[in-house]
């Protein structure tokens, strides 16, 4: 069987009370998304009060995908109003998205209670819908929203509006279940139902109400779907959307089913938790497949089993999803994925090494401490070759220092200063900014250009901090989270420490490092050696004898994002 998933992570996963999507964060997650392997990224609902998925739709154009097709979101018209006059189908038609996706009533009750017209008038706009965006778009998929509460209550009528749906060349049709409240058993019998006098392909769509949306899924797949709608990791409005991120795995692992992404299975992980990250919410360590406890053995019968036949008390291969099996009560957790990731970093590393057991106790006590190397690659590269010695410092801090000032006028004035040691040579910077992370981010850049010229490319792509812990007073431990980009690539880094400002300069020079050792591969024994000189380019020297950058210098070589703070008050965000 082949299925098409369509993600709605980026519209119905934003529902979710806890999310609230930036454009960077949408553009984030499509562009992992396409890289994963879904079919189909829905990205909002375009219209002149959402002007973030107005933005979104001409941004996303740029992207470059690989494989998504991108999905726009709306409704059907509205009552008495021809298609073409209809400001909501004019918006998803301007959104130039290949796809359209929309809604329509299919139980009685919604179409007399709650849009009050008539039911005749109900098909007109489903069927006349979908003709008018048939013609300008590559594909329409019609939802048909509360189908299984209006099959129950009138069948025949809402087999009709799936008539409708089919008359207008809907190329999809998904049958929905908004409510969450229908059970498996029910579902299965009314899509076969459905099948039985629809000939469009079908789909689904099932929200967790009742705590089934990945069974539900599953079983509609079973009935014939071809189309399985949902979120990664399961968020959205109320108890949330059917989990894509549980559904992936048990289609290829237990169903056998073919579909593009499954071939990305052992990135489950960590696509599960970056997403997490962008979110800025914690991951659910109990979920499954993904979650840091979904393998974990504490019993000590249990883990004798496992360590003499894993499938004894496991039901599938942990490393199949990108996890790892975690003993509670031994010093093995987390080795084995630690050690092919090091196997990647330095080809030939045996896990008996006492390195490679040094180095996975270094990386316990930091998870311990908050840090989280499954969604900060950057950082786990950096630790790693600081660690085995493979990695030779650039620069040596000695001091960095932030002033926060608010002027007769009320304005918060933020002020960074920056004192360097790069090769011989001293470079004390002082930057402002919004807030003391974009200060800090411009005085270390300001310190580093002259001798990193490639750095001027360098962007803050995202910025996000969390609290750790149940914790929540002044003195709790943070989390700072970023994402840096060059023309070529992008990395994650994360920071560490009760003092935010600390967190987010740890996170900052991580990932300018991250950048000077791409550049110039200073890795020891297999690499160049890396030649520190300053350019000789608009450079000025200050009382100190520090390297200064001329203003024409710095508004050429700067490229700084403002850092957009989340969970916290630390800066003004434009």
């Amino acid at each position: 069987m082949k299925v098409f998933l369509y993600d709605t992570t980026l519209r119905d996963g934003n529902q979710d009370r806890k999310i609230s999507y930036s454009l960077a964060d949408k553009l984030q997650i499509t562009r992992l998304l396409d890289s994963f392997g879904f079919d189909y990224i829905e990205g909002g609902w375009p219209n002149p009060s959402n002007p973030t998925d107005e933005e979104f739709f001409e941004k996303v154009k740029d992207l470059k995908l690989k494989h998504a097709k991108i999905c726009a979101f709306g409704s059907t018209r509205r009552p008495k109003i021809l298609p073409e006059r209809d400001p909501l189908l004019l918006a998803l038609v301007k959104s130039g998205a290949p796809v359209k996706t929309i809604f329509g009533k299919s139980w009685d009750l919604h179409v007399t209670e709650v849009i009050r017209t008539t039911l005749e008038e109900n098909l007109d706009m489903i069927q006349s819908s979908v003709e008018f965006l048939k013609e300008h778009s590559e594909e329409v998929i019609y939802d048909a929203e509360h189908f299984f509460d209006g099959f129950k209550a009138n069948p025949e009528y809402a087999v009709e509006t799936l008539k409708a749906a089919e008359l207008g060349g809907a190329d999809f049709i998904v049958l929905c279940d908004t409510n969450g409240g229908t059970m498996p058993w029910e579902l299965q019998d009314i899509f076969d139902q459905v099948r039985a006098r629809i000939s469009v392909p079908l789909g689904i769509h099932v929200h967790n109400d009742s705590g089934l949306a990945v069974s539900n899924s599953l079983y509609a797949v079973k009935a014939g779907a071809s189309m399985v709608q949902g979120v990664v990791n399961g968020y959205g409005e109320r108890t949330g959307n059917a989990n894509l991120t549980t559904i992936m795995a048990n289609l290829k692992l237990k169903m056998n089913a073919s579909f593009f992404a499954s071939k990305k299975l052992s990135g489950l992980r960590q696509l599960s938790v970056r997403i997490d990250q962008i979110a800025n919410l914690p991951s659910d360590v109990r979920a499954p497949y993904v979650g840091d406890a979904a393998f974990a053995h504490k019993g000590g019968a249990h883990i004798d089993g496992v360590m003499k036949v894993s499938r004894s008390f496991e039901h599938i291969d942990p490393h199949v999803v990108g996890n790892d099996r975690v003993f509670v009560t031994s010093d093995q957790a987390g080795g084995s994925l630690v050690v092919e990731k090091l196997k990647v970093l330095k080809p030939g590393i045996d896990k008996k090494d006492p390195v490679v057991k040094s180095l996975l106790s270094v990386i316990k006590e930091r998870e311990n401490s908050g840090w989280h190397y499954d969604s900060a690659e950057g950082s786990f590269k950096m630790l790693v070759y600081r660690h085995l010695g493979m990695f030779q410092e650039p620069f040596r801090v000695l001091n960095y220092r932030v002033i926060e000032d608010k002027t007769p006028q009320g304005v918060s004035v933020s002020q960074a200063t920056v004192k360097l040691q790069i090769g011989d040579k001293i470079s004390h910077q002082v930057s402002e900014g919004d807030g003391p992370v974009n200060a800090l981010d411009a005085a270390l850049r300001k310190a580093l250009v002259p001798f990193f010229p490639y750095m001027a490319k360098v962007r803050l792509d995202d910025f996000k901090v969390r609290v750790l812990g149940s914790n929540v007073a002044s003195d709790a431990a943070v989390r700072v989270w970023t994402t840096f980009g060059d023309e070529k690539e992008s990395w994650n880094v994360a920071g560490v420490s009760p003092n935010i400002i600390e967190a987010s300069w740890l996170a900052l020079v991580d990932g300018l490092c991250y950048k000077i050792l791409k550049e110039n591969k200073v890795i020891a024994g297999q690499s160049k050696k890396l030649v520190i000189k300053p350019t000789e380019v608009d450079e000025e020297t200050d009382s100190h004898g520090s390297v200064a950058l001329t203003a024409r210098q710095i508004k050429r070589a700067a490229d700084i994002s403002k850092p957009a703070l989340s969970n916290t008050k630390m800066g003004k965000r434009k």
